[in-house]
């Protein structure tokens, strides 16, 4: 028996650019596996957009008149039961709106002048439920959750308290951008038995995904970056 086709990943791309948002379609559709269900000009629009066709993901600009994309990201992900999963485009690779969106639970960022492999590769992991960072900003992007992070607050402080030995090491290795398999080598356990402790983290910390899980991570103290 032939196994079923899993649905398309769908894709709602906000952008106030019609060329942006033309090109990402062309790209997009091109791809096995997704289809872009619309478009949208601001936040606004994709926060009445997205609810009318429930996308898997929505490519989120940061920068737009009216609403913006930070706030229209917490619009869409904020709700008890959210499952759409945001990923920020940026045109510059150090965005002082980046952090905020993130904190906001966007799942990822990505550069606007990213291949269509990338962006296509991207928009799959963050369907899936991973993290998206891209690589070459994660630096300075951790930077900046030092720049912005005095020490570690009480309130955030004590709900790492509330974690056990193993999973305050998962969670620290999580933030390091190991993925599940590193970390079961680093620890020398099954990898499932790391994908039981990033779900108990999640839970427990009442986070969205490994994204959130990373920021707060920093936001704690729990983890920081060499040199700060």
């Amino acid at each position: 028996m032939t196994p079923a086709t899993p649905p398309a990943i769908r894709v709602l791309i906000a952008d106030d650019q019609q060329m942006v948002r033309q090109g990402f379609t062309v790209l997009l559709n091109a791809e096995p596996g997704i289809e872009v269900v619309g478009q949208a000009v601001d936040g606004h629009d994709a926060v009445a957009r997205a609810a009318e066709l429930a996308p898997d993901v929505v490519l989120m600009d940061i920068r737009m008149p009216g609403l913006g994309g930070i706030e229209a990201t917490r619009r869409l992900t904020a709700p008890p039961g959210a499952t759409v999963k945001v990923l920020v485009l940026t045109t510059f690779d150090l965005d002082e709106y980046v952090y905020e969106a993130l904190r906001a639970g966007a799942s990822g960022f990505l550069l606007k002048d990213a291949s269509a492999e990338e962006l296509a590769q991207a928009v799959r992991v963050v369907a899936a439920g991973d993290a998206l960072l891209a690589p070459g900003i994660t630096k300075r992007l951790i930077a900046e959750f030092s720049r912005v992070t005095s020490g570690p607050r009480a309130p955030l402080k004590d709900r790492v308290a509330g974690l056990t030995e193993r999973e305050t090491e998962v969670l620290s290795l999580v933030a390091q951008g190991l993925s599940n398999a590193e970390i079961a080598q680093r620890l020398v356990v099954a990898e499932q038995t790391v994908k039981t402790h990033v779900g108990r983290i999640l839970v427990k910390l009442g986070l969205r995904d490994r994204t959130q899980a990373t920021v707060f991570a920093y936001e704690t103290g729990l983890v920081r970056p060499a040199g700060y």
